[in-house]
Parts: structure tokens; sequence; C-alpha cells
């Protein structure tokens, strides 16, 4: 269930515990399995003492954004001005790379660098907790536990063979780390050395990197030179009873029923297997979309960060967008706006912690509390409303 407001609020103003309980018996539990898998009893030793748990990772199990933020404000942050202009300059930056992993794994330069946008802000940030403490404690407490011991030992295998250094190693809380923050197994399987330097190196070299992103996305079915799918507009008194991304037809079947392009593009019919995604339902935008959308979802399994990925993508080909709205009266913000939204919290008192445009449990608490301020219904929901109603209290007309 989703954390309630009040929940939320108690949450923020909770002080931190005393004491934690360590790792130290379940890390000796798992020492003989670490070792049975080639894991070395130095690494294992030398790698895993003196590691704590992490509440934080056990409370961020359970609220993933991807599937409780509405899909509006999650793309208002991810598929802003900023990141389409910065990952613009990468596409020029790095043209001759990106041109060397397309030849090599036939994926084009824009979805690349748009996984590398939404991943990490372009390596700007890895994500902010240690690694080896994070997946210590999943495979300790809480859901899935088999699954993030196999992470922590596949850790230990890549700091082992060289691969990684564990100095500074941070990522995600669930594990995910580098430049396109790879699980530790993915990087184990599926990363490659591009640039020629005897590693695999997904933190401190881009062309490893990059490469390896492109080999993901080929290897999880990606078609070279076809779109991952377009918006579409649906015809009046269509039935959109069937969609959703497992519920395919032949691309003929929606032609033939009047489904176009928004942009005015051709679609021309064919028997390409094709789903309906109506993400916010009906009265909100459509797309049709293919096997290479089926290829990013891979990436990571929600509809949002797919159509996050594909969408950034086409702006940074020079697209203008998605042409329908949301079907919502207050749009969500950019990461500009929501650090704005943030400064005016602190203006007002609130303490939010950084102001870094990212809108966690302190924010949403302060935010629910100058919507009760102001009369509204206290959601905790960073939108242009409560945006436009703090600037306009700091800046008062004349």
């Amino acid at each position: 269930m989703r954390p309630t407001l009040p929940l939320l609020l108690a949450l923020a103003a909770l002080p931190a515990a005393a004491a934690e309980p360590t790792l130290d018996a379940c890390l000796a539990g798992l020492r003989p399995q670490a070792l049975a898998q080639g894991i070395s009893g130095a690494t294992w030793d030398t790698h895993t003492a003196g590691l704590a748990r992490d509440q934080g990772v056990l409370d961020s199990l359970d609220y993933q954004p991807e599937f409780r933020t509405p899909i509006w404000d999650y793309l208002a942050g991810l598929v802003d001005e900023q990141r389409v202009a910065d990952g613009r300059a990468m596409l020029e930056e790095h043209a001759p790379l990106l041109a060397r992993v397309q030849d090599a794994h036939g994926v084009d330069p824009a979805t690349v660098v748009a996984v590398w946008g939404v991943e990490s802000d372009f390596g700007r940030t890895f994500g902010k907790k240690p690694l080896l403490g994070s997946l210590a404690t999943l495979s300790c407490e809480g859901r899935r536990q088999a699954f993030f011991k196999g992470e922590l030992f596949a850790t230990l295998k890549l700091i082992q063979a060289g691969d990684l250094s564990a100095e500074g190693l941070v990522g995600s809380w669930a594990g995910a780390f580098g430049h396109t923050q790879f699980m530790p197994s993915t990087y184990a399987r599926i990363a490659v050395d591009f640039d020629g330097d005897g590693r695999r190196d997904l933190v401190g070299s881009i062309p490893d990197a990059l490469a390896s992103t492109a080999n993901y996305l080929r290897r999880s079915g990606w078609q070279p030179g076809k779109p991952w799918g377009h918006e579409v507009r649906l015809p009046e008194g269509f039935d959109a009873a069937v969609n959703g991304r497992t519920s395919r037809r032949p691309l003929s079947h929606w032609v033939g029923r009047g489904v176009v392009r928004a942009d005015g593009g051709s679609l021309a019919a064919s028997d390409a297997p094709t789903a309906l995604l109506l993400p916010a339902g009906r009265e909100g935008p459509a797309f049709l979309v293919f096997k290479n959308y089926d290829a990013i979802f891979s990436y990571n399994a929600a509809e949002s960060y797919a159509l996050a990925i594909a969408l950034l993508a086409d702006r940074l080909r020079g697209g203008e967008g998605l042409q329908a709205r949301w079907p919502t009266d207050d749009p969500g913000l950019s990461r500009v706006e929501r650090r704005e939204l943030q400064s005016l919290l602190v203006a007002r008192g609130h303490d939010i912690g950084e102001v870094d445009g990212m809108i966690g449990a302190k924010s949403r608490a302060a935010i629910a509390l100058e919507q009760i301020r102001l009369g509204r219904e206290a959601d905790g929901r960073a939108g242009q409303s409560i945006l436009a109603a703090l600037r306009a209290e700091a800046s008062p007309a004349d």
C-alpha cells in the first residue's frame, strides 16, 4: 500500500535510531555459500568487514516511483528540456564513440544516450548508497533475499576479477550502479570491454558503459533500424478495451481500425506484432509499440520507465514531444521547477534536506503542510498548482 500522508509526516520527523543491529551474524552464515561460488575468503572478509544494516534501503524496497508516481509527474522530471539539451550535447561530444557502438551492437545513438540520461543524468548521479552495504542489508532482510544475495555475490566476484574497485562504490538502494545502472548480475553477463583496457568498467569508462547498454538492448531483442513505436490518435468511438503491452495484434489490425500517427507520419499496414498502450486511459496519449519497445521495457520492467526512454530518444532525434495532453489539470514539474519548489519550501522554514530536485518524504511532508495552510487537499504532491501558489506568495503583486 502507498504510505499515507500522516505516516509520511511521522517518518520525516523520526529521529535516527540510537543503535542499529549489525549484519555480522547473517554475513557469517552467508560466507560458506560465497566461498562455494568461487569468492575467496580474503575477498569476502575484506569487503564485508564492518558493513552495517541500512534501514533506508528496506524502506525503499516497497516504494518504487515507476509504479507509484502519476506518469505525468514521472515523465515531467525525466524528459525535461534540461535533459534534452544535455542529451543532444552528449550525442555531439561522443559521436564517434556512439557510431562505433552502433556498428558493433546495432542500437542507435539516441536510444543509448537516452538510457544514459535517465539512469545517471549522463554520469552525474550514480546513486548515494554504498553498494555492498545495500546488498548486504537486502540479502539478510526484507523481500527477495535470495535475489539480492546473488547480486551481492556477483558484486564481490567483479571486484575479485578486477573489473571493479570497491573503494567509493555507490549505487541505487537496490544495487544498480554505474553510468547506466546495471545490476551486478547483469554486469557480469552483459558488460563488454569496449575501450580495450582489459577491464569491463561501467563506472569509470564511458565507452564500456555505452557499449554494454547497447549490448543489453540487442540481446533483449532490439531490431536495428526499427522504431520503438509511435504516438497515435484514436478515432472517435474507438473501442480501446484491448490494450496493453502483451495484447499484440498485427499492425494492419490497428491501421484498419483508423489509428493514425499523431505527428501525421505514415503508418503502413503490416504483420508486425503491435500493442496499443494507454498509460493514462482513453483520455490521455496513446501509443502503438513494437518489438524495440519490449527491449527497452526489459531494462526496467515499468511502462512509465520504458516510455521515458523512448520519448527522450525521440526528442534527442529532433522530435517535438507528445502531441496529446495528459488528463490532469495539475501537470508535473521539471527538475528545474522541482528545485524551485524546494527552495520556496526552505524559504518558508521547512527542513527538507538538500535542494536537489528529488521529491522525497521530507519534501512531500512539507508540501502537505503548505497545502493544509492553503486550505487544499493535503496529498503532498509536487505539481504546478502548489508551485504557482508559493511563487505568488513569494512575489506578491505591487
